[in-house]
């Protein structure tokens, strides 16, 4: 009974987390962010080397992995070094720092990670420049207020077999 109601508490607590996560409405103190994010990404695109995507996302090439190398594609399992940053030099999450590699699915990833990763060959590092509607939109998740342009600095190792 008692290993029931800890289950019960806990699987609470995590789909509370989740809910508390991912607010749904964006607060009208998001629109300065928001229009801030416009104007980077207006500048941005004029920058040497940064190719601008149709859906508006944004991304330098640091560094070039062979040509003829591999990309990712859906349902892969990728391996990747990576650092989120806000606009105002917030790292939120880093790979990196923690000096491991992340392993994870080529699904279920923010937009702009899906769309830029299969154009990525082993060995790239890329700068991702991340309007809101490709990232988490209009709502705050975690540190990342809603609204936010993100930039990720994205260096793809490999891809994994899926057994």
């Amino acid at each position: 009974m008692l290993r029931f109601a800890c289950l019960t508490l806990g699987l609470a607590l995590v789909a509370g987390g989740m809910a508390s996560a991912q607010t749904p409405a964006a607060p009208p103190a998001s629109r300065p962010a928001m229009t801030a994010g416009d104007a980077f990404l207006a500048t941005n695109a004029k920058a040497p080397g940064v190719v601008v995507l149709p859906s508006g996302l944004q991304y330098k090439v640091l560094t070039s992995g062979p040509k003829t190398g591999p990309s990712p594609k859906s349902g892969d399992l990728i391996k990747v070094h990576y650092e989120g940053k806000l606009l105002d030099g917030t790292v939120f999450d880093s790979s990196f720092e923690r000096k491991q590699a992340a392993i994870m699915p080529l699904e279920g990833l923010v937009q702009a990670w899906l769309e830029a990763l299969p154009l990525m060959k082993v060995g790239d590092e890329w700068i991702l420049y991340v309007p809101p509607a490709l990232g988490y939109g209009d709502r705050d998740v975690g540190p990342i207020p809603a609204g936010s342009v993100m930039t990720f600095r994205l260096q793809l190792l490999g891809m994994l077999a899926v057994d």
